[in-house]
């Protein structure tokens, strides 16, 4: 497929736009109050519930298409619960070398640190939250090349995640330099991971593009999707929660998600 294509240029675009509400999560702490608990622990439930909604319906299912294209239906499906079951474990290997320290992170717990530990924290969270924003880009990408009505709505969550991402960059940074610039373009340049993520990906696979690789690569999308939802959103937004915020907001996410596929299937 050529990078010069419409639909290609458009993945570009819709991934970048979701990489960006990192710097929104940095903006929040650097110009704004830090938004409540409540709505805190709400929009990560929601990312969460979106996440898991899109990827067990949406792009497994794609999965499971490709697939039975090239071996079958009952090949196909478990093809994809394979790729499915390989995308949860890459994710726990990459969590297990980089951990991930965004949903731990407030400006509670650095007010007393010494300048030299705070940067060091944040130079690290944003080595960690880089690394795991590629395959965050990768998904966005691909999920958005099959089409806007998948790959839309997946880019609204996972840019809600990013947003906690950018303010955990932002902090400890901002907290050590007094640098509001260097503190928005830490939160930037690991935003950046996700269409650079996109971009290497896609060069790497596009010459083999084939049922099997698009089978592979949607379960294994939808394993990582799975997988950073429940280890990563549902904790972080538990942790915030005053009440049933969580359980509301992973109820609405799927919601959302679930009448915007729909309303994107009448429409397109």
């Amino acid at each position: 497929m050529d990078f010069s294509s419409p639909q290609v240029m458009i993945a570009f675009t819709v991934t970048i736009l979701a990489s960006l509400a990192t710097v929104i999560g940095g903006a929040i702490v650097l110009f704004f109050k830090q938004p409540s608990p409540r709505l805190l622990s709400f929009g990560l439930a929601f990312a969460a519930g979106a996440m898991i909604y899109v990827s067990l319906t949406e792009i497994l299912n794609k999965s499971i298409h490709s697939f039975s294209e090239a071996y079958g239906e009952q090949f196909g499906f478990a093809y994809a619960t394979v790729a499915l079951f390989l995308g949860i474990f890459a994710v726990i290997l990459l969590d297990r070398f980089v951990p991930n320290p965004h949903e731990t992170i407030s400006i509670d717990d650095v007010k007393n640190q010494p300048s030299q530990k705070l940067y060091r924290m944040g130079l690290l969270t944003l080595f960690a939250i880089t690394a795991h924003n590629f395959p965050e880009g990768l998904a966005t990408f691909f999920a958005t090349l099959e089409g806007t009505s998948l790959g839309v709505p997946l880019a609204v969550a996972i840019a809600i995640h990013n947003i906690p991402e950018g303010i955990a960059i932002a902090i400890p940074i901002y907290m050590a330099t007094q640098n509001k610039k260097l503190a928005l373009g830490a939160s930037f340049v690991s935003g950046l991971a996700e269409p650079v993520g996109a971009l290497i990906g896609y060069s790497i696979l596009a010459p083999f593009m084939s049922p099997t690789v698009y089978g592979t690569v949607f379960g294994m999308i939808g394993g990582v999707m799975v997988f950073l939802a429940l280890d990563e959103l549902l904790p972080a937004a538990k942790r915030y929660a005053q009440g049933h915020e969580t359980v509301y907001g992973l109820v609405t996410g799927m919601g959302v998600l679930a009448f915007s596929v729909v309303l994107f299937k009448f429409v397109s």
